[in-house]
């Protein structure tokens, strides 16, 4: 079995002039948006990897963080996070980035030129006639509200699987959850602010399939929180990090490891059987060096999540005791690859690689591989119910180390995306996009 290699595809051009936080892939169309110090946001195409759009106007300093949110139809909405405090939400028709043909043969029209310049007005296509209205429409960003409430920097956005819901972490060591009310005048409102965590709060991420939030920070934790009736609250607190946990990913829902040489049905069925069980994991990374993969530990006797509920228990959620709700545990202690912190891993959902990149510039490329079992583990595990086998072993392995990967600048952030090249009929390719203190942005592609 060939070891995955990573191999520069190309540069996003042009860059930004200041440091690159962040890029967020499109979850539908071949584009990113990167977030920038120099207070915009910049869309590019993965198809010729060339500017599309900079949405400028909405924050008064860097924008350290953005994300797409899923499941909307003719239409892109992407949430913005800015030092200045605030969160902003834009609007976009899609014909966005397109040629007339491709633009056509998707029953989209498309602007004169592809590319588009921010708005920040509320609503631009109010202004002029009909026709003057459709052309900005089509071709500009649409600045639709300002969501005002942290007392310092927003660093990390994350929309739920459903798109309802909206959370926010920042500096000010809380975290809010917005809902989208979807009532055609961009209203939100705000339906949880959490205040657990003792430091900055770095990172927000959502489980893929359920509403369940996970959050790292400066206090070396990790929490998941969900909603109980109408209170949201923490059902677990994760401490095995020695240092800032600076971000976090999930497992895509049906990702499966490298069964190599152990490869049968038998076995990935097995896995099947213990993914229903547990549901998808959640990797960390952190000042420490490390990368660590974290898994639900199934509930006894069928209890569903919640059980500790107060709906359940009837002990109100405010004198509740807080992380027993739910059991994690670690499920992998990664390699160590990193000389300095980890900023940013990225866990692959149609592979199952895992990408971490941090302060030494390093892109590090991790594979999870079945541990074959001797024939008498085998024969006992497969006369146990699903419920009672040990989970099936597994360990992770260092395929590939790109050094320097954008010089001598330290690299802030990672994300797997999908692209496919024009008038390609073929299946999208994932490519891996690296962001930097330079300004770069730079697409990997994947090769075995």
């Amino acid at each position: 079995m060939t070891s995955p290699t990573l191999t520069l595809l190309s540069d996003l051009t042009p860059p930004s002039l200041e440091r690159t936080w962040l890029t967020a892939p499109h979850p539908t169309l071949p584009i990113v948006a990167t977030c920038s110090s120099d207070k915009t946001v910049r869309v590019y195409s993965l198809t010729n990897f060339k500017l599309l759009s900079t949405i400028s106007g909405g924050h008064k300093r860097s924008v350290r963080t953005c994300a797409w949110k899923p499941h909307i139809k003719g239409e892109s909405v992407l949430a913005t996070g800015s030092f200045d405090a605030t969160v902003g939400i834009w609007r976009r028709w899609d014909n966005y980035g397109r040629t007339e043909d491709e633009a056509t043969g998707l029953g989209l029209s498309s602007g004169a030129d592809g590319v588009g310049k921010g708005s920040s007005n509320a609503n631009a296509a109010d202004s002029g006639d009909d026709d003057g209205a459709e052309d900005i429409d089509e071709e500009e960003w649409r600045f639709a509200v300002l969501l005002d409430g942290h007392d310092s920097e927003v660093k990390s956005v994350s929309w739920s699987p459903s798109g309802m819901l909206l959370a926010t972490c920042a500096r000010d060591k809380s975290i809010w959850i917005w809902e989208d009310l979807d009532d055609g005048d961009n209203n939100f409102e705000t339906v949880a602010v959490m205040q657990e965590h003792g430091g900055d709060v770095k990172c927000v991420a959502w489980h893929p399939s359920e509403e369940c939030l996970a959050s790292g920070g400066y206090d070396d934790t990790i929490r998941l929180w969900r909603e109980d009736l109408d209170d949201w609250g923490q059902v677990t607190c994760l401490k095995k990090h020695e240092g800032t946990v600076w971000f976090l990913d999930w497992e895509g829902t049906e990702t499966t490891p490298s069964f190599g040489s152990v490869e049968d049905s038998s076995l990935r069925s097995r896995w099947v059987e213990q993914r229903a069980l547990s549901g998808p994991r959640l990797v960390s990374c952190s000042d420490d060096k490390t990368v660590r993969v974290w898994r639900r530990l199934p509930k006894v006797n069928g209890d569903e999540p919640g059980a500790m509920s107060s709906a359940a228990t009837g002990i109100p959620s405010i004198i509740r005791p807080t992380g027993t709700d739910e059991n994690w545990e670690e499920d992998a202690l990664l390699p160590y690859a990193h000389e300095l912190a980890i900023y940013a891993v990225a866990w692959s959902s149609r592979t199952g690689l895992l990408a971490s990149v941090g302060a030494d510039g390093r892109i590090v490329l991790y594979e999870e591989r079945v541990v074959a079992s001797s024939a008498a583990d085998s024969d006992v595990m497969d006369s146990e119910p699903a419920a009672e086998k040990p989970a099936l072993r597994t360990e992770w392995k260092i395929v590939s180390v790109v050094d320097g990967a954008h010089g001598i600048y330290e690299m802030n952030h990672a994300a797997w995306a999908k692209r496919a090249d024009r008038g390609s009929t073929e299946d999208e390719e994932e490519v891996l996009v690296t962001t930097a203190d330079d300004g770069s942005v730079k697409v990997w592609t994947l090769q075995r």
